[in-house]
């Protein structure tokens, strides 16, 4: 047996050298720090075969018992008695175990032993005991208390069985002492389950239960309360659409910035459409098929406003292609909030139409009766044309009034304006469902991009005959009235622009309107730069998110 010693300054380097010195399969004997790092004791593998060879050939003696092998304790002492003993320290008590570090202390005092023999000697003891494991006879090396116990114990044949009764006898020992009752139960009484204080949180149980999708809509799990389960699952399936899509719109608002910022193209196109008045979904949606560079070609945009004028003339649906409306005939009504000029926007139709056709085949009608006077206006503009001028106060009174015009070749009625939030609007709208009547929505060119977004929405707009963009004149921009009829796909049947009648009636090209809108120069505030183009789709809703059909015109 040759067993080396090997230092280095770390575990690594150590463990290295006793491979190279005896192979993967060297034994280690012992590791400590020492002054150079580490000191490993390590010998050749060969060297434990060798000493389970003489294991195995070496007699068997029966070990003399510790107890007899030690001499006998001299008479205590005041002197001599242990700190421990003198200053009234409590002796743990040792279940039958005896001390190991004494029992070895012990074994190297009377056996004097060198640091290699004392090795030898607890290899043999654990060669020992592991012939006796696969003997399956009682450890050997036991002590004699633990012997007598394990030879008394009925039923134990082997090692094991007596190493699972210590474990058993332990855990035991370990657990509190409970009191007996008087009388055996004739069961074993259930745990109490602990009381829940007032203050704690309890997880409902369809909370717990939400990984296993499969039993979501069972019954059985709340049967006192069948519906709260389902409120649950839908309240949190609502906020995970929230979450999803605030994730997707920052990530697209930052992959959108920071396309503009490798494209200055795109990036001047989408700073002056903003800077005109349209809505950031729009703007997002034209400049993803911005083209990366113009060359000016034959058929091709020169440049990217061009490009831009082009795309929404193409989605901006306008009249012109049909006849007029005072060709066409018919009945028709005109609807819209209070003040954008419906009153004047008939008396424009109807001039248009007596000119051309005459005042016996035109029929005009008002339902408003709210505001006092009101209808004295367009019965001015029928004395002037030479028609008279009749009001329906109902639903009746309509029908009995388009009955009686029905021989006409074209009816207008003028109603009462409106807010687009007051619950009189839906009434209106009612009223006016009749099968021949065609709305006309009227909306005001100079008013904001949300407030016409609202408009249209409480007017139906979708259900109307068409749009007509009143006092362009007075807008500063007409790009927020483009951008919601282009959004929504409505039709724009002519505009307005002065009060004169019939001269400010006109019917525009979808090139002339998109070419008005982007004349419009901001100035002074409202102007922006790349850093306010940033901050608006930092914080703009993500596109396409609210009329996916509308932005598929692209």
């Amino acid at each position: 047996m040759n067993v080396k010693s090997f230092t280095a300054k770390t575990s690594r380097e150590a463990m290295a050298l006793v491979r190279q010195a005896f192979g993967n399969d060297a034994v280690v004997l012992s590791n400590k720090p020492c002054a150079g790092g580490v000191e490993v004791l390590a010998m050749a593998p060969e060297g434990m075969s060798q000493i389970e060879r003489v294991a195995a050939t070496a007699p068997r003696v029966a070990a003399p018992s510790r107890l007899q092998a030690r001499p006998a304790a001299p008479a205590e002492t005041p002197t001599s008695r242990s700190f421990a003993a003198r200053t009234g320290q409590r002796n743990e008590p040792s279940f039958g175990y005896a001390d190991p570090a004494g029992d070895v202390g012990d074994d190297v005092q009377t056996l004097a032993m060198s640091t290699l023999s004392f090795q030898d000697y607890v290899r043999e003891r654990v060669l020992k005991r592991r012939q006796a494991e696969l003997d399956g006879v009682p450890d050997p090396l036991a002590p004699p208390m633990m012997m007598d116990r394990a030879q008394e114990a009925p039923g134990v044949s082997s090692l094991n069985a007596a190493r699972q009764q210590r474990a058993q006898t332990a855990l035991q020992a370990m657990q509190p002492r409970r009191a007996e009752p008087a009388a055996p139960p004739p069961a074993p009484a259930q745990r109490r389950a602990p009381p829940v204080l007032r203050d704690e949180i309890r997880v409902p149980a369809m909370q717990r239960d939400m990984a296993d999708l499969s039993g979501l809509g069972h019954q059985n799990e709340l049967p006192d309360m069948p519906g709260r389960g389902r409120r649950d699952q839908q309240d949190m399936m609502n906020e995970l659409r929230q979450v999803k899509g605030m994730i997707e719109e920052r990530f697209g608002a930052l992959a959108f910035m920071e396309k503009l910022q490798r494209q200055p193209i795109q990036a001047r196109l989408t700073q002056k459409l903003l800077e005109i008045g349209f809505s950031p979904a729009l703007v997002r949606k034209l400049v993803e098929g911005c083209p990366a560079e113009f060359k000016g070609g034959p058929g091709e945009a020169a440049d990217e406003t061009t490009w831009a004028a082009n795309v929404l003339s193409r989605n901006l649906r306008t009249d012109e292609a049909s006849p007029a409306l005072e060709e066409q005939g018919g009945v028709f009504a005109l609807i819209g909030s209070t003040g954008v000029g419906k009153t004047t926007t008939t008396a424009k139709l109807a001039a248009a139409f007596a000119t051309r056709y005459g005042a016996a085949n035109l029929g005009l009608i008002t339902l408003d009766a709210y505001r006092v006077g009101a209808h004295e206006q367009l019965r001015a503009y029928g004395r002037i044309l030479g028609v008279p001028v009749h009001t329906a106060h109902d639903r009746a009174s309509l029908e009995d009034l388009l009955e009686l015009l029905s021989n006409k070749k074209m009816v207008l009625i003028d109603t009462a304006g409106m807010a687009q939030r007051d619950s009189r609007t839906n009434e209106l709208l009612d009223m006016l469902a009749h099968p021949s009547v065609r709305r006309i929505l009227v909306i005001n060119a100079a008013q904001q991009g949300e407030t016409i977004e609202d408009v249209v929405s409480a007017w139906r707009a979708s259900d109307c005959h068409g749009v007509v963009l009143s006092k362009i004149d007075e807008a500063v921009k007409l790009a927020p009235a483009l951008d919601t009829l282009i959004r929504h796909k409505l039709k724009v049947l002519g505009v307005t622009n002065g009060q004169r009648v019939p001269e400010d009636w006109h019917r525009l090209s979808s090139q002339a309107l998109v070419q008005r809108a982007l004349r419009a120069v901001a100035a002074g505030a409202w102007r922006m730069d790349s850093a306010d183009v940033n901050l608006i789709f930092a914080g703009g809703p993500a596109l396409g998110l609210k009329h996916p059909a509308a932005m598929g015109a692209f």
